[in-house]
């Protein structure tokens, strides 16, 4: 199947251009791909520098992220928070949790992030905050319905940030030609473009995320 993307070259210069992990980051990026089989899920060096400075930037008091994985993309978020922030994760793989509790102690975050086990919408409803900002990288064919079950609790001018909306350029191709996990987040594109409660924009950052302002 053809696949649509940016030279080869690109992603390695960006990242050569980009500030360095933190060592509890690299330490983390590494002990990923050395012992967890679906490694490529982990959002990387590129993307956690964006996550990292779009939550500087919006200095949010409570994030919720669904789909934890190794905690890579937590701990980035978690940078930004306020001083009284915490930031609710929700994944359902519990065998990977010694690998998020190891690097949130050692990044100094243990107090700053909860960990929910289990299936998103199931865990969703029962957390009651109201959130600033919002990371969707779970798994791709309920997108929708994580956007329909956050976005009340999303505070007006808050942020949903949605990961892998390209789908490596999936999207683009005609429908027959789309995989289900495409055609899923051809799906989710569109809702959103149709969503007049919001703003949005698509940046094509790894495989692309989605920036999504609640009005």
């Amino acid at each position: 199947m053809t696949k649509i993307s940016l030279p080869d070259s690109v992603g390695p210069y960006c990242a050569a251009h980009t500030t360095p992990e933190s060592p509890v980051l690299a330490a983390l990026n590494r002990e990923t791909n050395l012992k967890v089989p679906s490694a490529v899920m982990l959002s990387g060096h590129l993307q956690g520098a964006f996550l990292q400075m779009i939550s500087h930037a919006i200095k949010p008091r409570r994030i919720l992220e669904i789909g934890t994985f190794t905690g890579y993309s937590a701990i980035c978020l978690a940078q930004g928070l306020t001083n009284d922030g915490i930031l609710h994760t929700v994944d359902i793989e519990e065998e990977l949790d010694f690998l998020t509790t190891k690097y949130f102690k050692e990044a100094g975050l243990e107090d700053k992030i909860i960990t929910h086990i289990g299936k998103a919408a199931n865990v969703i409803p029962d957390i009651n905050e109201l959130f600033d900002l919002v990371f969707i990288d779970a798994d791709k064919v309920n997108y929708g319905l994580y956007y329909d079950m956050v976005f009340d609790k999303v505070v007006p001018g808050g942020f949903i940030l949605a990961d892998n909306v390209l789908y490596e350029g999936e999207v683009t191709l005609p429908l027959e030609q789309q995989s289900k996990n495409a055609r899923a987040m051809d799906e989710f594109n569109k809702k959103i473009n149709n969503d007049n409660r919001v703003e949005q924009m698509i940046l094509s950052l790894r495989d692309g995320i989605t920036m999504i302002r609640k009005k």
